[in-house]
């Protein structure tokens, strides 16, 4: 007698009548969409600049120092997780000529994809309709790098929140795996590795994911067995992490001196993320009233095979507040994702159930609002990708000619003779807005999204590159190690030079950088060359300088552009005098 650790799972989703579409569907259209993104890395297709481009510099940068043989939260403070930078740098190497955007996007389909495609397995075998259901969305989400939320009033791609939106990809396989698979051992290994993914991308984002687990487990969805035995294949890679090289206690003081940085009660955290997505959660609530009066049993069958406890849980009131109070937790904690999309499995599932039953006013009611909570984020991503590629015709390249993958940007003609308008103000005007820095202000709210300033941002960072080039062939040295006191830094990355340990990346100095001890004190001391920008100068650049300051004691202060200061080490310095 064969006695099996995954006993088959009883209760498992209600399926609908067999549709026409054949079992292999569902997968193939994964494996198609995978490979049509992976082509589209092979060469370098232009982006049109959006709000906060900038944020996905820090891949570039992360990924910069893992070649190079640093490990996040070991060898350098980072404000997220180490599984996303790793991603990155693979799928950087694989395809070396893909838009930088557009790799750091996709690079969770290396793990994303594949647990996906056993839940397409899984689901198809019964019902190839829900696994199409469940399959398109979650290419549509994977492929458009855009959030639900909006941040600026123009189109463009969004280089922020890129592991926000990872983080809710994760959700929605998870969610998937939870509500639809049959297979003890599928369900097993798929939240196993998700949740794994969750917690060393970010790790709000496992909370979000132990309430889901908690809730299948709870309507008796989620064998006890199973959870248990995935439960201890995390630990297990967690503590291999650790014993290998220190990486889970280091991660773990990383995310402690965040929350230190970050203090502030969640209840108001909470109105903010329900204010934000007031849409959703009302349609959530709405459709889990109609659903309260309409059908009271929900995933798992409690009715007829479990306890008390399941028979509570396992109802789809019960199921949509469970994942409503997850997207809650997870979204008060951050700015910019694909806010709610892991609800469209669950929902995709209802609405199977109610079909497969005798309609009536009551579950077509249902049945519409659980469409009005889950087809917004869907239609929002698709407008917006549609207006930004659509209004990304009448662009231009931003003219750099220095920064590899990085060049293909392009933007209006207005906003690039914009950026070159306001770049003569920064430059004669300095000691103006060093007085507004000096106020710990903006000279915008919207700076950092004004498509001026990251059009001027790329294309000083290419002078910058041009001028280094330049220096070191005139003076016959050469920058080994090079650090930018500003949120991203990108200029290791283009010269495939190394950038200091233990210095932050991702710069915010409010928010994400933790005073500087003595150990990092001494590897900025020992950095060759040390860039500080200009145009303009801000306050979290000179706040980030006062941070650094005692530092660039052993620097030698010169204007290497117009637009970038530049501390060069006092060795090198005497090197180029001779």
């Amino acid at each position: 007698m064969t006695i099996s650790l995954f006993p088959e799972n009883r209760h498992a989703a209600p399926l609908p009548r067999p549709l026409p579409i054949p079992r292999h569907v569902p997968l193939g259209l994964l494996a198609l969409g995978v490979l049509v993104l992976c082509g589209l890395l092979l060469t370098t297709v232009a982006q049109p600049i959006g709000p906060m481009y900038w944020d996905h510099l820090i891949y570039l940068d992360a990924a910069q120092r893992i070649s190079s043989g640093q490990m996040p939260a070991v060898d350098f403070f980072a404000p997220v997780g180490p599984l996303g930078y790793y991603l990155y740098w693979l799928a950087a190497t694989l395809f070396p000529n893909g838009q930088p955007l557009l790799v750091s996007s996709w690079s969770l389909l290396i793990v994303t994809a594949p647990l996906m495609g056993l839940v397409a397995y899984d689901v198809s075998r019964r019902s190839p309709g829900l696994g199409l259901a469940l399959v398109l969305p979650f290419l549509l989400f994977s492929a458009l790098p855009f959030t639900t939320g909006e941040f600026y009033p123009f189109p463009g791609t969004e280089g922020f929140g890129i592991y926000n939106r990872q983080v809710c990809q994760l959700l929605y396989v998870l969610a998937a795996a939870l509500v639809a698979v049959e297979s003890p051992r599928v369900l097993g290994f798929v939240m196993g590795a998700s949740m794994l993914a969750l917690f060393e991308t970010k790790v709000t984002g496992a909370v979000g994911g132990t309430v889901l687990c908690l809730q299948a487990l709870l309507a008796g969805r989620l064998p006890l067995k199973v959870a248990l035995i995935a439960g201890a294949a995390v630990v297990a890679v967690l503590a291999l992490l650790e014993v290998s090289a220190g990486m889970t206690s280091a991660y773990l003081r990383d995310i402690f001196a965040l929350i230190a940085l970050n203090e502030g009660a969640l209840l108001p955290r909470l109105i903010q993320a329900a204010s934000l997505n007031f849409g959703i959660v009302l349609m959530t609530a709405l459709a889990g009233a109609a659903l309260l009066f309409t059908r009271p049993y929900g995933l798992g069958g409690a009715r007829e095979t479990s306890g008390p406890v399941a028979r509570l849980f396992d109802r789809p009131t019960v199921w949509l507040a469970a994942f409503a109070l997850a997207g809650l937790l997870f979204e008060s904690q951050n700015t910019g994702s694909q806010a709610f999309i892991f609800l469209w499995p669950l929902v995709a599932v209802l609405l199977v159930s109610l079909a497969g039953e005798r309609m009536s006013w009551r579950r077509a009611t249902a049945g519409v609002l659980l469409l009005a909570a889950v087809l917004p984020p869907a239609v929002l991503i698709t407008q917006k990708a549609a207006r930004a590629y659509a209004g990304g015709l009448l662009n231009q390249p931003i003219g750099t000619a220095h920064l590899g993958p990085l060049n293909a940007v392009t933007a209006r003609p207005d906003f690039l003779a914009h950026a070159e308008t306001m770049r003569a103000r920064y430059i004669a005007d300095r000691a103006t807005y060093e007085r507004i820095a000096a106020d710990k202000i903006l000279p915008s709210y919207l700076l950092y999204s004004d498509f001026d300033f990251q059009v001027l941002l790329l294309r000083e960072f290419d002078a910058a590159t041009a001028a280094i080039e330049a220096y070191e062939l005139a003076k016959g040295v050469r920058f080994e190690t090079i650090f930018t006191l500003d949120f991203t830094n990108p200029v290791a990355w283009i010269l495939k030079r190394q950038a200091p340990r233990l210095v932050a990346i991702g710069a915010d100095p409010y928010r994400a950088v933790p005073p500087p001890s003595e150990a990092v004190l001494a590897s900025v001391r020992d950095t060759d060359l040390v860039l500080l920008p200009t145009c303009p100068v801000t306050n979290a650049r000179l706040a980030l300088f006062d941070l650094y300051r005692p530092a660039l004691d052993g620097h030698r202060r010169i204007a290497l552009t117009p637009c970038f200061d530049a501390f060069i080490r006092d060795g090198l310095a005497a090197s180029a005098a001779n």
